[in-house]
């Protein structure tokens, strides 16, 4: 009994002088995942450069609408990609209508999206950045405008990919984005799917630095924003751990104050992390195994982290995955027995990922 009262007088005196504290801890606040979602290479490494047999699509595809119990995988795929001169002389030829890869077609678009699956056309990549300066420089309002309306024709959003890195045409860019804006006005709710224009950036701050900067000031910021958000794209390889990628992503939040000029803050509502999900000649955890993978250790970074100057609430929108069917020659293909359930739709169930995706965060 004597030394239960010692110990409860202690504690009184160390609370009232400091050495306990009384106040709660402060807990980060959890925003839940909005954006969940892969780019998708198609069967020829992104080329997108024949019509799909829908039953063989299917079968290479199923994982992405169906992670197991009849509910999608991803809440979005992004067809990567479409070539920028194509897209601007709207080119038909024997691998593409009206400037779209001819696999890019309704058949494949309806496939995702009736089973509530938002879908976007990537334009660029890193194979097309000569094409897409030449665009540029060539008539980008129409390059703008060709994109607006293949969106409307095919019910799907855009999203850039403009990977040149020290010297990109920005005027030429702003352009393109003025002209896109001009048949489809910025969208806070989503529900016109054709308004939706995002925007790849480097997975930090540290590359395509230029196009960082003008998109985190003028076109991601949350009091007039231009694009609905950006992807922190891959690396050359996948991140060894979760420090990892939580220190390029951090770049974006916090900005670069020391650059000349400065690379402004990003809010947290306003770009996805993206991760492997083939690594080489096989799948990656991310694909087959959620408990080993970084879409489980990075999870409660990506819902709690904190804004650093721009935005009001916490937690990024979620995820990108690199990438569905066969991205490149030297990667395994995500078909079975690669198919992604076990790490990407494991992943939907752990985190409750809302299909189809819902009205985006502003701030």
């Amino acid at each position: 009994m004597r030394r239960q009262i010692f110990v409860l007088s202690f504690l009184i005196v160390a609370a009232l002088f400091g050495g306990v504290s009384t106040k709660p801890k402060t807990v980060a606040a959890v925003t839940n995942i909005s954006v969940y979602g892969a780019w998708h290479c198609g069967s020829d490494f992104c080329s997108w450069a024949s019509v799909r047999n829908m039953t063989d699509f299917d079968t290479r595809n199923r994982w992405l609408i169906n992670r197991g119990d009849g509910t999608p995988s991803v809440n979005l795929v992004v067809l990567s990609f479409v070539h920028p001169m194509r897209l601007l002389n709207k080119t038909n030829d024997a691998a593409t209508s009206q400037g779209i890869p001819i696999g890019m077609n309704q058949a494949v678009v309806d496939y995702f999206k009736s089973r509530g699956i938002r879908v976007q056309l990537s334009i660029g990549g890193i194979t097309y950045v000569d094409p897409w300066n030449q665009a540029l420089a060539t008539n980008p309002t129409q390059l703008g405008l060709n994109a607006a309306e293949a969106a409307q024709r095919l019910g799907v959003g855009i999203e850039i990919d403009y990977e040149e890195n020290m010297n990109p045409n920005l005027t030429g860019l702003q352009a393109f984005i003025d002209a896109y804006r001009s048949v489809h006005p910025y969208d806070a709710s989503g529900s016109n799917h054709a308004a939706r224009l995002t925007i790849d950036l480097a997975a930090g701050d540290r590359w395509l630095i230029p196009l960082t900067r003008k998109a985190t000031a003028d076109w991601l910021n949350t009091t007039t924003p231009v694009l609905d958000y950006a992807n922190a794209m891959v690396t050359s390889k996948q991140y060894n751990n979760a420090a990892d990628a939580q220190s390029n992503w951090q770049e974006h939040i916090d900005g670069k104050p020391q650059f000349a000029p400065p690379i402004l803050p990003l809010a947290p509502a306003k770009f996805t992390g993206a991760l492997y999900i083939v690594t080489g000649t096989r799948a990656a955890p991310e694909c087959t195994s959620f408990s080993s993978s970084l879409i489980n250790s990075t999870g409660a970074y990506v819902q709690s982290v904190a804004p650093n100057g721009a935005g009001t609430t916490s937690g990024m929108l979620g995820y990108m995955f690199w990438a569905a069917e066969c991205p490149s020659s030297r990667r395994v293909c995500t078909v079975p027995p690669n198919s992604c359930e076990g790490g990407v739709g494991v992943g939907a169930t752990t985190y409750n990922i809302p299909i189809p995706m819902p009205p985006l965060r502003q701030s």
